[in-house]
């Protein structure tokens, strides 16, 4: 499901909240630039908080680093006019793709009724309708579908609206099942969805850390992978070891079935993105 013959290799971070924080993105910034990634997401809070973080890493990241940035965007809880002025600001940056994404509701709000753009779909649409096709819109995927969806046809209409809104392609949620990929790429071409869908990877550094990430998210983590990193107990140097084989071999079949990239996400962290990325040799081709 590619466009083209180009492959996509990226990685996310997300903003700082504190001085110790701030060093640690740096470092991570100053590292994995020199991977040469298609470009650097920037993620959010939850309900679209800590937006002006992701706008002051975003600023630096394209005044400093020599890499493309794409901040994420979320409707719940903002308004078009907010959007707006938003969307414009990161024009002037020179941002030319954005992460399109609905947002997890923040606390105090049961739907999304309030809301003046109820769904990622909505938000493409708007995005479109205020800046033509300036942005590159990335949207999100979800192979093993989305916590909230009613059903797994029902999160596949979703997906298709917001392909139909004028998105370009998607980022998967991390997953470690291959075949749930595959099967989600299948019945996306059934249904005529032709945009890329790039799959997310999550590194496992930690498996508590991870345990607690995948049950808030709905990422499945099969069992025989739980069942081995809590065999592991506290061996943290087991547990990264065997998380990258885990990771790795997954990547290299996502890419041999012909995955149109990979984006990373980072944690914010060099070495366990920078090691796979390396061990897989990936060169950019954009």
């Amino acid at each position: 499901m590619t466009d083209n013959n180009k492959t996509t290799f990226s990685l996310e971070y997300f903003p700082p909240r504190s001085a110790k924080g701030e060093e640690g993105l740096a470092v991570a910034r100053a590292d994995l630039k020199l991977l040469n990634p298609a470009y650097v997401s920037v993620t959010f809070g939850a309900g679209g908080s800590t937006q002006d973080g992701t706008y002051a890493t975003i600023k630096s990241i394209m005044e400093n680093d020599g890499v493309d940035a794409a901040p994420h965007i979320s409707c719940i809880s903002t308004d078009r006019e907010t959007l707006a002025r938003m969307l414009g600001e990161y024009r002037e940056l020179g941002v030319k793709r954005l992460v399109a994404l609905r947002g997890d509701l923040p606390s105090g709000y049961g739907t999304t009724e309030a809301a003046e753009l109820r769904y990622a779909s909505d938000l493409v649409a708007f995005i479109r309708e205020q800046t033509g096709d300036w942005f590159k819109i990335e949207v999100a995927a979800y192979p093993e579908f989305h916590p909230q969806a009613r059903s797994a046809q029902d999160d596949l209409e979703n997906f298709k609206r917001k392909a139909e809104a004028g998105a370009d392609s998607a980022i998967t949620q991390y997953f470690f099942n291959p075949d749930a990929y595959f099967r989600f790429i299948d019945s996306c071409t059934a249904m005529g969805i032709d945009i890329p869908v790039v799959p997310g990877i999550m590194p496992i550094t930690n498996y508590k850390q991870l345990a607690r990430f995948s049950d808030a998210c709905g990422a499945e983590i099969p069992r025989w992978i739980r069942k081995r990193l809590e065999g592991y107990g506290d061996d943290l140097t087991s547990i990264r070891d065997f998380g990258f084989d885990v990771v790795f071999t997954m990547c290299e079949r996502l890419l041999d079935a012909g995955a149109p990239g990979l984006h990373f996400y980072s944690m914010n962290r060099t070495e366990p993105t920078r090691g796979l990325w390396k061990a897989l040799n990936l060169g950019q081709q954009i």
